[in-house]
This record gives structure tokens, sequence and C-alpha cells, in this order.
């Protein structure tokens, strides 16, 4: 592996100042002094920054570093949390200290033996990006730039960004986890503004993953500015939305966002042992059409929610959530792991050092059917076809959705036609499942563009599903009919 010495973590195994298993253990003595049941640490180093290009200049560029260790004691079902960005041993132990007051007495006299755990690789990492110079980088952007201005006359303004970081990590456990591991990230994005007779509509893409430039390989700089540019201009032709119930088709890929917000959030493990979710307790019930089989799958090579091991030191794995329209499964942090009798799956996850974890989403994908695409769309005589997704909003105890559309078609007599503006779909997870009526086999995973916000803490994450007909679900357009 070849990285610059200025991204590397001090506290790296090799460096100079490494945290050795030694150190671990003395740490977690002192946060088990109280009597608490489970105790872990959480080492972050996280170096990052950008470029956007605007105007055919560039408009910005930063760059940052954080690093710090989080201290978390469990005692029962309650946590104490404390961290510093002081990484002396004194600040440590403080901290260290601070979090062991959730437990009151004494604590045993067990000895720690830490066991360095091997990692599987899933993420490409002969040079990350941070290494690559900022005008390679630049250079990119301006490419971007130039191919989605001259893709119509009527793209009147582009603008592209690249975002990058690399996060790395070392957690230790009580129980004799420790596991270190260095995480890439890169996000390339273009956005096209197209104007005609006076109208305005923008288009976008992006795309990326746990991964190097070499991603430029597969799709390019100018690839992301036509596709972006072909959106902004195809809506400038798009008619009012209809509203009312239809039958909606979904496309593959990105689309798997509904399922992510309006399904996902609602297997996370810590909304049912709470009770607050729609799923709690259904547990080998039947919650969707007999034609979904839901999973979260951490070990997609170089995706963007892909990781080699949680921010509790498991390693995670592809969880089934629901098989056949059944509800098999929940995805577990150690907390609800152990409040259900379970291993967890590897699902504990953290936005950084600052934060205790919590049972998160990485690649959640609905997998494929036994259906053409085409003949999907064929069976629809009205409806919608949405291409693309904007924001939306989900209420997670019961799965109650809206989600805007940022490219859509109507569907008439089984072809798409005309461009539409202004859609939203509206709706409840669940029974938009229990609604599937066919599935295609063309499986897609999102290019790398979504993150995740769960009570303050945002995680990078990947979607997926292939091509889905909805029957009858609620279009929220401006026209009638």
């Amino acid at each position: 592996m070849s990285r610059s010495q200025a991204y590397r973590a001090p506290f790296a195994p090799g460096e100079e100042n490494a945290v050795d298993a030694a150190l671990c253990e003395r740490l977690l003595s002192v946060a088990l002094s109280k009597g608490g049941d489970y105790a872990d640490l959480f080492f972050e180093y996280r170096a990052g920054g950008g470029f956007t290009f605007d105007e055919g200049i560039l408009k910005a560029a930063s760059r940052g570093v954080s690093m710090g260790v989080g201290v978390r004691v469990q005692r029962g079902d309650a946590t104490g949390y404390a961290y510093t960005e002081d990484l002396t041993w004194d600040a440590m132990k403080r901290a260290a200290e601070t979090a062991a007051q959730i437990a009151t007495g004494s604590g045993g006299t067990e000895k720690i033996e830490l066991r360095r755990r091997a990692l599987p690789s899933r993420y490409e990492l002969p040079l990350v990006s941070l290494d690559v110079p900022g005008l390679e980088k630049r250079a990119l952007l301006e490419r971007a730039s130039a191919a989605a201005l001259a893709f119509d006359p009527s793209i009147v303004k582009a603008e592209a960004s690249f975002a990058e970081e690399v996060r790395e990590v070392l957690v230790a456990t009580s129980d004799g986890r420790m596991a270190h591991d260095v995480q890439p990230l890169l996000r390339f994005g273009v956005r096209a503004l197209a104007e005609r007779g006076g109208k305005r509509q923008e288009g976008s893409s992006g795309g990326g993953g746990r991964m190097t430039t070499a991603y430029f390989e597969g799709k390019s700089p100018e690839w992301h500015a036509e596709e972006a540019a072909r959106q902004a201009v195809a809506m400038l032709d798009a008619r009012d939305a209809p509203a009312g119930e239809m039958n909606v088709v979904l496309a593959p890929g990105d689309s798997g966002i509904l399922l992510h917000e309006a399904v996902g959030h609602g297997l996370e493990a810590d909304f049912n042992r709470k009770g607050t979710s729609n799923y709690s307790g259904q547990i080998g019930k039947d919650v969707a059409s007999p034609l979904c089989t839901v999973v979260d799958d951490a070990t997609l090579l170089q995706s963007r929610g892909t990781i080699n091991v949680d921010d509790e030191g498991h390693e995670p794995e592809r969880s089934t959530l629901i098989e056949n329209g059944k509800l098999v499964g929940y995805m577990h942090d150690r907390l609800s792991a152990k409040h259900y009798g379970l291993t967890p799956t590897g699902n504990g996850r953290r936005e950084s050092f600052a934060a205790a974890p919590m049972p998160r989403m990485t690649n959640t994908i609905l997998l494929a059917g036994p259906h053409d695409p085409e003949e999907i769309v064929r069976s629809v005589k009205r409806g919608v076809f949405a291409k693309k997704f904007g924001g939306g909003q989900v209420d997670i105890s019961n799965g109650d959705f809206v989600f805007s559309l940022t490219e859509s078609y109507l569907i008439e007599d089984g072809k798409l036609t005309a461009p539409l503006k202004g859609v939203n779909l509206i709706g409840n997870g669940p029974e938009v499942l229990r609604r599937v009526t066919m599935l295609g086999h063309d499986v897609a995973t999102s290019d790398g563009i979504w993150t995740c916000g769960k009570d303050g803490q945002s995680v990078p994450v990947g979607v997926g599903c292939p091509t889905i007909k909805i029957d009858l679900i609620t279009v929220g357009g401006t026209r009638i009919g």
C-alpha cells in the first residue's frame, strides 16, 4: 500500500505514536473500574476535503483533519460515553473515567487480553485519492464542466464537485477484539442547468465509492457531465405531473433510496427494541410481496456503504432482512443483539469518535426478481416511470413517506412518452412492498452518492434494487387525471 505519510494516523500500527494492545488494555481497565459490563475504545483519524468548479473557475477548495478517541461503557442497557481529541494518556484516562460513571461500585479484576484480527480487503487502496495531486483533480472537474456545456446549446451553467476522505480507525473492546482499518471514500458530482423559452431545469449525476481515482476509468467525468446535461435538457419539455393513484415503475439502482428510507430504517434493531418501528414484533410474519427479498450487505466490493469492520469491531455480513416477503431479521449493533440474544450483524456504525454507535444500514438492496424490465413497462396502461429521486421525508414509526422525483416519465400504453415535472410519490413503505407485483432481473446498486442521517449522525450508505412495478401508489402532481 502506497500512501503519503501526511495522511497516516499517528496512532496506526507501525507509526511513532502507535496505539498498541498494552495501552488499550490499560485504558479499558480504567473504563471498567466502576463495574461496567463492557467497554470499548474507538480511535479515529480522518483526513479529507474537496473541490468545486463553477463558471470556469475553481470556486472552492478545502482540506481538514480530525483525530480523537471515544470511550464507551455499558452497564445493562445504560451507556456512558466520553471522547477526547487529546491522545495523551492523561486525557484518555479522564475520558475513560467519565464514561465509567454510568456504573457505580468497583470493577472486577479479570484481565483483558486483546487479540488483533485480520480483516477482509473490500476497498481499492493502491493509492488513495488524497495522494493524487490537486491539479489532476482540477483537470477532472474542468473536463466535466466543458462536456456538460458542450452537450446542448440550452446548457447555460455547469458545476462539478469532487469530495474525498480517508478514515483510519482502531477499535479495541473489553471482550478481547482489536481491529484496524483504513477506509477511503470518493464522490464526484456534476450539476447542469438548462434554459429555453423562459423555462429552467436542472440535471445531476454523480458516483464514487470506497475506491481511488481509477473509478474514472469506468465512468469518466464526461459520462457524468453528459448524463446531467441530458436530464436537464429532457426536463425542459416536461409536462405537469398527473395526480392520483396509479401504477408506478421504479428504475433500477438509485430507486433503492425509497426502500432505504421507507423500509430500511424500520428494520434497524434499536427502533424495534424500543417498540417504535412499524416492524416491531413482526419477525416471522409476511410484511411484503412474496417477490421481495431484502438484504443489507456490507461485503460488496468498493461500494459506498461497504466496511471491513464495523465501529464496534465486528466483521459485517450479508444479512437477510426480508425473505420472500417474510420478515426474518433486523440489523443489530452489540446492544440490540444482546437484547435479542443474537450475534451482532456488524451494523454498529457512528459518524465519528465523538458519537456512540447505533444500528445503521450499509448497502441495503432489494434482490432481483423473475421479470424482464421491458415487460414490466409494457404491462402498464397508464402510470409513471420513476428514474431519479430527489429528497424525501419518512416517519420511521409507521413508514409513511413523501419523495420527490427529479426525473420521471409518463407511461402510456406500455411505452415511456412525455417527461414529467413536479412529481411526488406519497405512500407507506410496508404497504408499498406489499403492492409489488413485478420485479425485474436487472438488480443494480447506486453509484456511490448517498449519505444517511439518523439521530444527528451521518454515514455513507449504498442502495440498490431492480426495476419494480408497484400497483396503485399515490402520485402527487399538479394535474388531475
